[in-house]
C-alpha cells in the first residue's frame, strides 16, 4: 500500500466522520458523538501514517523532502491540521456539533486534493528556491494558521445560524439549532481560535520573509503571494484590534471569520492559478 491509498483512505473516512457529525447536529442523536469522534481520530491516524509514508517514499526516489513542497501536498496538510485542531477544541469544550462545521472543511480538502485533476500528486525533487531549511518553518506555521482560520469561519457559520434563529422562540428549525453551543460560547471559541491562527500566521510570514531573503536575496519583493499574505494578516490584524479596543464581538466578528478565511482561501489557492509570481509552483 503506498500513501495516495493511503490518503484516498482518510478522505472516505472524513466523509462518514462528517456524515456522523451532520446526523449528530441534524437528529440530535448524541449517542452518535463517541463514533463521530473515534472515525475522525483514526482517519486522522491514517492520514498522519499517508504523511509519513509519502516522506519515505521520497527518500526512496532519492529526493528526501518533506511532503510540503507542492499543491497536492499542502492541501493534505491542511486537512491535517484541520482535523487536530478541531479534536483539540472538541476535548476543550465537551462540544461535537462542531465538527458538523468544521470537519466538512478537511472532507472537502482532502476530497480536492484525491480527485482534482488540476494538481499532480506526483514527488517531484525541488526546485532550488524550495531546497532550505526554513521550508518547513514556514509551511508549517502558516497552514496551521489558515487551519485555525478555517475553524474560525466554520465557527462563524454556527455563530450566524444560531444568532438568525435566536429571536425565533418555536419551530422545528428553532429545535434543530438549540443543540448548537450558546451564542456567547461560540463568540469565545471564535475569537480565541483567530488569536490562535493570527500568531500562527505572524509567524509565517516571519519564517518566509527570511527563506526569500536566503533564496532570492530580499525579505520582501512584493510578490502576489506575499502582498496577498499581508492583506489577510492586515484583515486579522484589524478584526482582532476591532475587538479589543471596540469591543466588536458576535454578529461582526462572525462575519469578519468568514470573510477573512476567504482571504486567506485566495492567498492560498487564487494566487497560485491567478497571478504569476515567485510562488508559481506552489500551482503544481
Amino acid at each position: 500500500m503506498d500513501s495516495s491509498q493511503l490518503l484516498g483512505i482518510t478522505t472516505f473516512t472524513y466523509l462518514f466522520s462528517t456524515l456522523l457529525y451532520v446526523a449528530i447536529f441534524v437528529f440530535k442523536a448524541p449517542r452518535l458523538g463517541t463514533p463521530a469522534t473515534l472515525f475522525t481520530f483514526l482517519a486522522w491516524v491514517i492520514q498522519t501514517a499517508g504523511l509519513i509514508l509519502r516522506w519515505k517514499e521520497s527518500y526512496n526516489l532519492g529526493f528526501g523532502h518533506a511532503p510540503l513542497t507542492n499543491m497536492y501536498e499542502s492541501v493534505v496538510f491542511f486537512a491535517w491540521v484541520i482535523i487536530i485542531l478541531y479534536l483539540a477544541i472538541e476535548w476543550k469544550f465537551k462540544t461535537k456539533v462542531i465538527g458538523a462545521f468544521a470537519v466538512p472543511f478537511a472532507f472537502l480538502a482532502m476530497a480536492y486534493a484525491s480527485f482534482s485533476t488540476d494538481i499532480s500528486k506526483t514527488i517531484n525533487p525541488l526546485v532550488p528556491a524550495l531546497q532550505s531549511n526554513w521550508l518547513i518553518a514556514h509551511v508549517v506555521t502558516c497552514f496551521v494558521g489558515y487551519a485555525a482560520f478555517a475553524v474560525a469561519a466554520a465557527l462563524g457559520i454556527m455563530y450566524l445560524m444560531k444568532s438568525r434563529e435566536a429571536g425565533r422562540q418555536t419551530g422545528e428549525s428553532s429545535s434543530l439549532l438549540s443543540s448548537l453551543p450558546p451564542l456567547k460560547t461560540i463568540d469565545d471559541i471564535t475569537h480565541k481560535t483567530m488569536v490562535f491562527g493570527f500568531i500562527w500566521l505572524s509567524g509565517g510570514i516571519i519564517t518566509g520573509a527570511i527563506w526569500a531573503n536566503s533564496a532570492w536575496g530580499t525579505y520582501w519583493s512584493w510578490d502576489p503571494k506575499e502582498t496577498w499574505s499581508l492583506i489577510t494578516w492586515f484583515l486579522y490584524a484589524i478584526t482582532l484590534h476591532a475587538k479589543y479596543t471596540r469591543g466588536w464581538s458576535g454578529t461582526k466578528i462572525a462575519f469578519l471569520s468568514i470573510f477573512g478565511f476567504v482571504a486567506v482561501l485566495f492567498t492560498y489557492y487564487g494566487v497560485n492559478f491567478l497571478l504569476a509570481g515567485l510562488h508559481s509552483y506552489g500551482s503544481s
